[in-house]
């Protein structure tokens, strides 16, 4: 596949991709020593950020320009081409962790099938993605400008796999994950470039818009976007309709802690060995 990526123009117009998901890396909480991967790294930004926990950090990612520009701006830390679907390594990991990465990884089954595989088992994988109606109505807004121009755009537009969190759940517990953690959420989102800033996210996330509409038909293309999106420009500045889906599980099936009378010893005593949280109190 050709790489779609500007790196620096990702770098230099869409940091708020890494910005507003450095709260991630909190819920990932790495620790010295251990070894981490950042699944879908990008330039490097969040990678930094683990690695200062004094964890053992790989990136990957299956941008090449996306891993030149990462080994540009961090050449202390380690980085990698990999695709996520077929990735393989010498050593498992103690914990994966993915932002804004793996709504960019179709079928999602061999990717989860892949990250269980490098995990140790009980390792811990935390991500964010899209998730179901994430930029909805940028994205419908572009397929109806572009039938006003007579130009189909629905395959070019419809290229992320945004699931539900039941969707997204069934896939890791198919993979042998146990998930602990499913939050979807809306991140209305700040775009830069001020009045600019719609056209700059589709030629950044869309770049198969433009080859699609002629050179001579893309002011028209973008008016007629700008104006079906109307109510997400706010005070001179554009804002994208994110929809973000935050997930942590392990790489196991959590134990069950049984029945209260089946089974040899179990008892309310051995289930809640403190008086005050026995549920008879």
């Amino acid at each position: 596949m050709r790489d779609q990526w500007d790196a620096k123009l990702y770098d230099d117009r869409h940091s708020f991709v890494n910005e507003l998901s450095r709260g991630l890396v909190d819920l990932l909480a790495p620790l010295k020593g251990e070894r981490i991967l950042d699944l879908g790294c990008g330039t490097g930004a969040l990678t930094r950020q683990i690695a200062a926990s004094g964890a053992e950090v790989l990136g990957v990612d299956a941008s090449p320009a996306m891993i030149a520009q990462a080994r540009q701006n961090y050449p202390d830390l380690r980085f990698e081409v990999a695709d996520a679907q077929t990735m393989r390594f010498d050593e498992p990991f103690d914990a994966i962790f993915s932002n804004a990465a793996l709504h960019w990884v179709k079928p999602p089954e061999d990717a989860a099938a892949s990250m269980f595989k490098a995990l140790k088992p009980g390792g811990r994988l935390v991500l964010e993605m899209g998730g179901r109606g994430n930029v909805a109505t940028i994205l419908s807004a572009a397929i109806a400008s572009g039938a006003a121009l007579g130009i189909d755009l629905k395959a070019a537009v419809n290229i992320n796999y945004f699931p539900s969190i039941a969707q997204y759940a069934g896939v890791l517990e198919q993979a042998g994950f146990a998930v602990t953690l499913a939050v979807l959420f809306d991140r209305p989102t700040k775009l830069s470039d001020g009045e600019a800033g719609l056209a700059a996210w589709i030629r950044m996330f869309r770049p198969g818009l433009q080859e699609l509409v002629p050179a001579e038909k893309h002011a028209d293309f973008f008016r007629d976007l700008e104006n079906r999106c109307r109510q997400l420009f706010c005070d001179g500045t554009w804002y994208a309709d994110y929809r973000r889906l935050r997930v942590m599980a392990v790489a196991s099936p959590l134990p069950s802690p049984g029945i209260p009378g089946e089974g040899a010893g179990a008892n309310c005593e051995t289930l809640f060995p403190f008086e005050d949280s026995h549920p008879g109190k």
